[in-house]
């Protein structure tokens, strides 16, 4: 029986990839660095900030990392306002709540952006536990943060039930011994399939738990 939700947040709890494409593309061209858009996808793989930094950018120190992560921010900050929210996440969460089952987010974001994020957009204090790439030394497909929700839930993995965006995300929630429900706001529903989700779902749009339960055959 599932006994908690956890949800990534870009790409899943909120449209923010478009605004993250752009931050990147601005911020990377202000070190001389240009990328294509297929070269811009590698930020939608639900991977930590520093992995995108080198990805880009080679090795860095830490204290580049941090300046290059504060700078990125600021070009994410300007389109702010262009972020909204997956279609049909408010009432979903309303009934997880009235359910009496506990949620929870498992992010690669920094805690900083998350909580930011959570707090602008009227999801602050929606969820009982919250993980950040800024609380586990290793990124997505690791399951190092999915491991760290269940414990901090107290739940066992496998009465938790995942919402997922990137392949490495569903592979990371799977190898912890989870659910996983892939949302595809991207175009990669085959992919995540093969990675590892159960089901598909566009949104949150008329998603109930009582769906959700049955679907992913609990």
């Amino acid at each position: 029986m599932i006994e908690g939700i956890v949800f990534d947040m870009d790409g899943v709890l909120i449209d923010s990839h478009p605004v993250h494409r752009v931050a990147w593309s601005k911020f990377l061209a202000t070190l001389g660095k240009s990328v294509s858009d297929e070269g811009l996808s590698f930020i939608l793989a639900g991977r930590r900030r520093e992995e995108i930094l080198r990805h880009f950018l080679g090795d860095l120190p830490e204290s580049k990392i941090v300046e290059y992560g504060h700078q990125k921010d600021s070009f994410f900050e300007e389109n702010f306002r262009d972020v909204k929210l997956i279609p049909g996440v408010r009432k979903f969460l309303e009934s997880l709540e009235s359910a009496g089952l506990k949620s929870a987010i498992a992010t690669s974001a920094s805690s900083a952006r998350t909580l930011g994020t959570l707090r602008r957009l009227g999801l602050g204090g929606k969820f009982a536990t919250i993980v950040t790439g800024d609380d586990v030394h290793i990124g997505k497909p690791d399951p190092a943060a999915y491991t760290l929700v269940s414990r901090r839930m107290n739940v066992s993995p496998e009465k938790l039930l995942v919402f997922e965006d990137a392949p490495c995300g569903v592979q990371a929630a799977k190898s912890a011994g989870m659910r996983c429900i892939g949302v595809s706001t991207n175009g990669r529903a085959e992919t995540l399939l093969q990675c590892g989700a159960e089901m598909i779902i566009p949104d949150f749009l008329g998603l109930s738990i009582e769906m959700v339960s049955s679907l992913s055959g609990r």
